[in-house]
């Protein structure tokens, strides 16, 4: 009599298990995802976005910086009398330099200031420009900076410390890496810490958790969670206003293309027929047109560089309310030939401009400065206590089962398929991200093929013996 044919142990045992766990639920899925991802890339972005808060957070102050390193060169002795003609300030200014030729004249903005006459230097492609500080007052040239696109020389080291670190276009990459994944590593934070908390009945153990009675990773996690979340809107907002002013973001690799319209319009300036016996308007008169047409504050007046081609003025003064209107003029009858108003612009370029003054501080003031310096110094601690957490559960000292395990192969298909259409399309409009994204998987593939237990060897399972007949000897 043969014994009955008995089911292998391993397999019946993973069958039970697959009754205990069925596929995951939406929630689940989500906290999967976002564990993975607020863990791995958080820890491999956060480097970057500690040079960003340090240099940023320098940054952010250049105004006061400027105003202490170049006082002499900004400010007048003395605003005194009536301010003389654009036309005599320029002249002072091109006495000193013969060699140089008229770009452009920044009016001051205060009464209190000098006009800063922009000239262009000989010399090869990309040669800054000289800026000749004068006194409106007395045509005195209080001193000269060398400047790119209008900004001080300070102010150019700074910028380029923080977006590029001095590298280039290159170096302009770690700083689009960071502000990519900056809102996708705060809001996988985010769903953690709801998820984790969502059974508290009292709000405030959500904002402001109880940290006397813990110790070790339970307290570090509970300062963690709760600054990040204090931090959300205000790290999302840094992030992707940081991407509207980077270098690929949108669909801008190419320097001449704007899918988004992302932009700020600007004038065409076409030139004009060049009548005959008939003289050119001065800058003055150019100047005078522009604040009939409308334009405040701060204005830019570029003189034209060949016959025919028309004046423009344009506004650049920063923060509220914006100003951001330009005229084109005819350089012979003074009228305006092109026009360029706040209105006219485009609702994301609109978006792009205001969170541009944001992220450089200057859009409220020196309140903008204090929120971003804030937010620049608690996104230090809170990176601290985040690889503090991971200290406490290092992986390093034999602990692999602190890690987040793999998502490709515990995702159900919907999940899966949308979650990889959600990444094609980040992907598509941030180039940055996504081939940092498949550098991403690979590491998280890496960690999880060193993380997957060797499969035990199958013990033999001998068959049971077929029960014996009664009577039977034994």
């Amino acid at each position: 009599m043969h014994a009955p044919e008995t089911e292998p142990r391993a397999e019946a045992q993973g069958r039970r298990a697959h009754r205990r766990n069925p596929s995951p639920g939406l929630s689940t899925t989500i906290q999967t995802v976002a564990r993975r991802v607020h863990f791995l890339a958080g820890i491999l972005v956060a480097p970057f976005l500690v040079v960003l808060c340090l240099t940023g957070l320098v940054y952010v102050f250049s105004p006061q910086i400027h105003e202490n390193l170049y006082r002499s060169d900004l400010f007048v002795n003395r605003a005194e009398g009536t301010p003389r003609s654009l036309t005599d300030q320029i002249r002072a200014a091109l006495t000193a330099h013969p060699e140089s030729k008229l770009k452009s004249v920044v009016t001051a903005p205060s009464p209190d200031r000098t006009t800063r006459i922009v000239l262009s230097v000989p010399g090869p492609a990309g040669t800054p420009d000289r800026t000749v500080f004068v006194d409106p007052y007395t045509g005195y040239l209080n001193g000269e900076l060398s400047t790119v696109e209008n900004r001080l020389p300070a102010n150019t080291w700074l910028r380029q410390l923080h977006s590029n670190l001095h590298l280039g276009n290159p170096g302009r990459l770690y700083a689009e890496l960071a502000a990519s994944w900056l809102p996708i590593v705060v809001v996988g934070g985010l769903v953690l810490w709801l998820a984790k908390t969502r059974r508290k009945r009292r709000p405030r153990e959500v904002f402001l958790p109880a940290v006397r009675d813990k110790k070790g990773w339970p307290r570090v996690r509970a300062m963690h969670g709760a600054l990040g979340l204090w931090l959300t809107v205000g790290l999302v907002a840094v992030g992707v206003s940081g991407l509207t002013m980077s270098q690929f973001a949108g669909g801008r690799a190419n320097g001449a293309a704007d899918p988004l319209h992302l932009r700020a319009p600007v004038l065409t300036a076409t030139p004009v027929p060049i009548p005959a016996g008939v003289r050119q308007i001065g800058i003055d008169q150019a100047l005078g047109i522009g604040r009939a047409a409308g334009l405040s504050g701060e204005l830019v007046v570029t003189s034209p560089t060949s016959p025919g081609v028309p004046f423009t003025v344009t506004e650049i003064s920063e923060g509220l309310p914006i100003h951001r209107g330009a005229v084109a003029i005819d350089p012979f009858t003074g009228t305006v030939t092109e026009r360029i108003r706040w209105s006219d612009y485009p609702v994301l370029a609109k978006l792009s401009t205001v969170a541009a003054e944001f992220h450089t501080g200057s859009l409220l003031g020196l309140a903008n400065q204090i929120i971003l310096a804030v937010l620049a110094v608690a996104t230090l601690v809170l990176i601290a206590w985040g690889y503090r957490m991971w200290w406490i559960h290092n992986p390093y000292r034999g602990r692999w089962a602190s890690l987040p395990r793999p998502v490709a192969r515990r995702l159900p298909r919907p999940a899966l398929i949308t979650t990889l259409l959600g990444i094609a399309v980040l992907g598509a409009m941030l180039p940055v991200f996504g081939a940092s994204l498949v550098v991403f998987l690979l590491v998280d593939a890496g960690v999880g093929r060193i993380k997957r237990p060797k499969k035990p060897v199958a013990a033999r399972v001998s068959p049971r013996p077929a029960p014996r007949p009664a009577g039977s000897e034994g």
